[in-house]
This record gives structure tokens, sequence and C-alpha cells, in this order.
């Protein structure tokens, strides 16, 4: 019997999660029951996931550099990663501000929906700690996102997964350091890496052994732990704005990789299928590197020199389904609240969400926070902000959900083109978690 793929495992699995949590809401011990035994699995699924990031940026991005024989293609590399980033996360805004300003959702929210809102959400600690972070980060310096980037302590760096940044950063000087002192030096340390890296990429076979049950834990949970249905709906139309936004930048990034690096488009989204149904299910760029970083390897045939470098950087700084949702929730709440918002307003907003969404961490919530920077640029009323969040906070949860998917989507389409662009995009290699098992096996 033919094993049934694993994006169709991820996928049944998800579905079942949705429908038993929705079962468990109807009976009054349900909500307690998955919050105690169902949803702790899905969460050690995601602290598995992040156990992993760390050492495979480390030992991937070491590798892919050390292997280069030619220094400078390391340049070409990076600039056409940052560049290619850059170009991404503008479309995506301006397809955003684009459907809102058509569609108009805000316009639609009554008087006695505002109010129901604010009085729910706007005292929630989600809001005001989402304020909090906004203006700690309002209050830096404007270059301290470099100051960020540049670790005092390595080992402090590698501790902390909202610091991949600084690790990045070290392997980077590690690594050109290591290119720098001959081949013949750099032996016994570019062993190890490789070593690392193979080992790494194996334990990602293994935890993903798992995916289809960690999915529907991790379903199950988002489902009891859902607001008021009737909130819901009444931010139906402006959910709707957003998730046409990301189908269209998904739209958008198939055209790229047809256009530019000539595969099927539908071959390129089947394969990246584990790596989105996962980015759906944690909300968490940075949790699905490992899986993101499998896939465009083995599934999708970039090298491990683009690879390394474009699928970690993307992780951080490549937010665009979160920089659409920006400009979207910013647009919405302007209208909803009456705030006057003009043409400079809203190329405000392309600019900021830009480079807001470059210091962003690759974590749930985030955008939340960028959303606050974005609104205080264009003015918006600072004693309306928690107002302007609650609004929108209802549905924020099920929006992460999706936006991560084009974020990951995002990533794995600029590693084709800058693979493409150095003539290191080739044949798929696939490698399963059990390969070697009979030499490790008793006879």
């Amino acid at each position: 019997m033919r094993k049934l793929e694993l994006h169709w495992q991820i996928l049944i699995g998800m579905l079942l999660g949705i429908l038993f949590g929705f079962a468990m809401t109807q009976v009054t011990w349900g909500i307690d029951f998955v919050s105690d035994w169902i949803q702790p699995l899905g969460t050690i699924f995601v602290k598995l996931l992040k156990l992993i990031a760390i050492p495979l940026i480390l030992a991937s991005l070491v590798k892919g550099i050390s292997d280069l024989k030619d220094i400078s293609k390391f340049k070409n590399i990076g600039l056409r990663t940052i560049g290619t980033y850059i170009v991404t996360t503008v479309v995506a805004i301006t397809i955003g501000l684009l459907l809102v300003n058509v569609i108009k959702p805000g316009n639609g929210i009554s008087e006695e929906t505002v109010t129901k809102l604010t009085d729910t959400y706007a005292g929630d600690v989600g809001v005001t700690s989402k304020l909090e972070e906004a203006s700690r980060q309002k209050e830096s310096g404007p270059l301290q996102f470099l100051i960020d980037m540049v670790p005092d302590n390595a080992f402090s760096a590698m501790s902390d997964n909202a610091l991949m940044l600084q690790v990045i950063f070290f392997a980077i000087i590690l690594a050109i350091s290591m290119l720098l002192i001959g081949e013949k030096s750099a032996k016994p340390l570019k062993d190890f890496f490789d070593s690392l890296n193979d080992v790494v990429l194996k334990m990602v076979d293994l935890i993903m052994l798992t995916a289809p049950y960690a999915v529907f834990a991790l379903l199950a949970g988002v489902v009891v732990s859902s607001s008021d249905p009737d909130l819901l709906l009444a931010l139906l139309k402006y959910a709707g704005v957003v998730v046409l936004g990301l189908f269209l930048m998904i739209v958008f990034y198939s055209v790229v990789v047809t256009a530019y690096t000539k595969k099927n488009p539908f071959w390129f989204l089947k394969e990246m299928s584990p790596a989105q149904l996962l980015a759906f299910s944690t909300s968490s760029s940075a949790a699905t590197l490992p899986v993101t970083m499998e896939r465009v390897e083995e599934h999708i045939g970039v090298d491990k020199e683009v690879s390394s470098f474009v699928l970690p950087v993307g992780a951080t700084i490549n937010m665009d389904g979160t920089s659409l949702y920006q400009g979207v929730a910013a647009v919405f709440i302007s209208q909803a609240l009456g705030f006057d918002l003009t043409f400079s307003g809203q190329l405000t907003i392309i600019l900021t969400a830009l480079l807001a969404s470059i210091g962003s961490a690759a974590v749930p919530g985030a955008g939340m926070v960028m959303l606050v920077i974005v609104l205080e640029s264009i003015g918006f009323p600072s004693d309306k902000l928690a107002i302007g969040l609650a609004l929108i906070f209802a549905v924020d949860r099920p929006l992460d959900m999706c936006r991560t998917i084009v974020n990951v989507t995002g990533d794995a389409m600029v590693s084709m083109v800058v693979a493409k662009s150095v003539g290191k995009l080739g044949d798929p290699h696939v490698e399963d978690w059990d390969d070697h098992l009979d030499q490790v096996k008793g006879s």
C-alpha cells in the first residue's frame, strides 16, 4: 500500500483537530480537557522545532559559506537576497492598500460593534503588552537594529531564538574567517559543521514524523481558545480582505517562480505544502524554519550555499504577509474610527511597514507590535491606539496563522530566484529519516 504523502497527513490532522476542537466546545469539560491533555502535545512539537533552529542556522550557514571557493559569490547572494526581499515586501503592502481602499471594510463596522470590541479587548493583557513593546521600540535610536544584530556573547545569542540575527551575524563572520585561513587549517572545523548539519537535518526528519499529530493538537487548542463568534462575524469583511490579499501574494510568488525559474508553480506549492501547513499551525516563521530549509534544499533543489543564507535571513526580515496585513489593518482602523487618512499617509504606511518588518521578530504576535509603530507614523491619535488594536484583536490569531504561510512561501520563492540567478538551482535530492537505518540495526 502506497504511503500517504506528508502534506496530506498534516492536512488530515489539521481538519480533525478543528472538528475535535469544535466538538470539545460543546461539552462543559471539553475546553479544560484540550488545554490540559491535547494542547501540550502541540506545544512540545513547536519547542522541538525551535530547539533545532539555532543549531541548523549555525551549521547550515557555516557550511554554505565555507563551501564557497570565491568569496565574492557571497556578496552577490547577499545583495540579491536583500534586494528581492525589499521588492516583495513593497508589493505585499501595495496589494493590501489597494484592496482595503477599494473594498473599504471599515465602513461597515457599526458604533455598537466598535463599543463591544473596545469593552472586550482594550484592557486585554495582549493589547497592552503590544502597546508597551511598540513604545520601547519607538524610543530606540535609528541604528538600533544594527546594534541588535551584533552579539556581545555568541553563546548567549545562541541561547535565545529571538536573537536569530545575532546568530546569523556570528555564523557569517566565523565562516568567512574559515575561508581566509585556508582549506587545510579550516578542515577540522568544517568537517564538524558539515557533520552537525547532516545530524540536525536528520532530526528534522524525525520530528516531522509526529507533525500530523502535533497539528491536530495545535488546531484543537486554537479552536477552543477562539473568541466570541458574534465578534468574529462582525470582522469577517476585514478578515476577508486580508485573506484575499494573502492569496494574491501566493499568486504573485507562483508567477515569479514560473517566469524566472521556469518551474511549475503547482509543483512548487506542493513541495512547500508541509512547511506551509506547519507555518499555519505554529504562526511562527522561526519555528517552521528547519522544515522550510529541508523542503527547499531536498525537495526543490536549491543549493545549500544559497538556502543557508537566504532562508534564515528571510525568517527574520521577510514579513510579506505581516506587512500586507499591517497595510490593511491600519486603513481599516482609520475607516472604522473616522480617522482621515491622506494619500501621503498611505505612502508613509508603505515605508514604515517596510522598515518595521526588518526589525520584527519571527514569532507569533510580532505583527501587532509593528502595527502600533505604523499607526503612530501616520499620526493616529495615541489615546485611540488601544481601541484600534481591540478592533482587530479578535481575529488576529487566525490571520497570524494565514500570514505566516505567506512569509514562509515568500522565503522559499526568493531562495529559488537567488539560486537561479547564481546558477545554484539544481535537481531535488530527497532523504528519508530511515535512509541509514539498516546500518545501525542488528541482524
